[in-house]
C-alpha cells in the first residue's frame, strides 16, 4: 500500500533502478567462454566452446605484430584482433587492432556502433578527428607515443599527411565493435541504395554516383 500511495514518481524510479544500462558488452557469467565460431545457433555473441577443448591458442593472436601492406586505394590497412581472431575474447568485452598507413594513407570516415575506440601511435604522425552529433569536428595532430579517443558511434577518421609510414594500435570496449565505413556503406551495399536517394543526399548527378560506386566496388 505504501508503494501505491507514493504515486507515479516512485514507479518511474523503480523502473529506472531495475533497468540495466550497459556502456559496452554485457558482463560475463563464467571464467571463460571461448567462442565456438562454427556453432549454428545465432546468439548475442557466440556460444561457448566445450571447456575440455580450450587451449592457449584460443587466447593468442600474432596478426598485429608486424606491419601490414598498404598498397591499396586508401593507403592503409586495418588488422582486427577481435573475437573472430581470438575466440577467447568472447564475453570479455574488449578487443584490439592495428592500423598501418603508407605515406598519405587514410583510414576513411567510419563508425564503430558497439564501442568506443582509443588509439596509441606506434610510430609516425597522424591527423585524427571525430564529428559530434551537433556537427562539430574535434581534431588533433598526434605523434609517436600519444593517444586519442573516439567516442562510441561517432564518425571519425585518421590521416597520415606525412611522407613516412605510420601505425597505431587500437583498443575497444567490445569483443566485436563492428565498423561501418561511410562511403563504402552507402555506395557498395547489397542491394544498392537507390540512386535517387544518393543523388539527393549528396546533391550530385547519377553519373557521379555510378562513378563513385565503380571506384569503391570490391576488386574481384
Amino acid at each position: 500500500m505504501v508503494l501505491i500511495s507514493c504515486g507515479p514518481l516512485l514507479v518511474v524510479l523503480l523502473v529506472v533502478a531495475a533497468s540495466p544500462v550497459f556502456g559496452n558488452d554485457p558482463d560475463m557469467l563464467q571464467d571463460v567462454c571461448v567462442a565456438d565460431i562454427t556453432f549454428g545457433v545465432k546468439l548475442n555473441g557466440f556460444a561457448c566452446k566445450n571447456a575440455a577443448n580450450i587451449t592457449a591458442d584460443d587466447f593468442f593472436f600474432s596478426g598485429i605484430s608486424k606491419p601490414g601492406l598498404t598498397n591499396n586505394t586508401m593507403g592503409s590497412l586495418v588488422t582486427g584482433a577481435n573475437v573472430e581472431k581470438i575466440p577467447g575474447l568472447n564475453t570479455l568485452g574488449v578487443s584490439m587492432g592495428r592500423i598501418d598507413f603508407g605515406p598519405g594513407g587514410l583510414n576513411p570516415p567510419h563508425t564503430h556502433p558497439r564501442a568506443t575506440e582509443m588509439i596509441f601511435v606506434l610510430y609516425g604522425e597522424l591527423d585524427v578527428g571525430f564529428i559530434t552529433t551537433s556537427n562539430k569536428l574535434i581534431s588533433k595532430h598526434i605523434k609517436t607515443g600519444e593517444t586519442f579517443v573516439f567516442p562510441r558511434g561517432l564518425v571519425h577518421f585518421q590521416k597520415n599527411n606525412g611522407k613516412k609510414p605510420a601505425a597505431v594500435v587500437t583498443a575497444f570496449n567490445s569483443q566485436l565493435p563492428g565498423t561501418q565505413s561511410i562511403a563504402a556503406t552507402l555506395f557498395t551495399s547489397t542491394p544498392p541504395v537507390p540512386n535517387n536517394v544518393l543523388t539527393m543526399a549528396f546533391q550530385v548527378g547519377t553519373k557521379q554516383v555510378e562513378k563513385i560506386r565503380a571506384k569503391l566496388a570490391p576488386k574481384k
